[in-house]
């Protein structure tokens, strides 16, 4: 069964950082893009970083930018997330996801694999 488990969630206080991995079995994901979101409560779920199957290429929400890093693992089927400087207003349930194929989309639609997500709050 091809499944991602999210890992790291957590409480912090703001200004404080946390880190988030995700891990894949079933399957490798070294052939796709990865990929962060989140659902804030009451919001709908939205993009938060993705990273292109070699690990070169990135791309951030402008609300993430500077503060939050992503990277992946491929030899360990890993995806991680940095979080720093984290505000209230990153609270909310974060997913990975794998991609269909290789781009660096922002859209859910372009990613067909989904963990089941990690609680992080931030207090202030």
């Amino acid at each position: 069964q091809v499944q991602l488990v999210e890992s790291g969630g957590g409480l912090v206080q703001a200004g404080g950082s946390l880190r988030l991995s995700c891990a894949a079995s079933g399957r490798t994901f070294g052939g796709s893009s990865l990929g962060w979101f989140r659902r804030a409560p009451g919001k709908e779920r939205e993009f938060v970083a993705t990273i292109s199957r070699t690990g070169v290429n990135m791309a951030y929400a402008d609300s993430v930018k500077g503060r939050f890093t992503i990277s992946r693992d491929n030899a360990k089927n890993t995806v991680d997330l940095q979080m720093n400087s984290l505000k209230p207003e990153d609270t909310a349930v974060y997913y990975c996801a794998a991609g269909v194929g290789i781009l660096l989309s922002q859209r859910e639609s372009y990613y067909n694999i989904w963990g089941q997500g990690t609680q992080v709050t931030v207090s202030s």
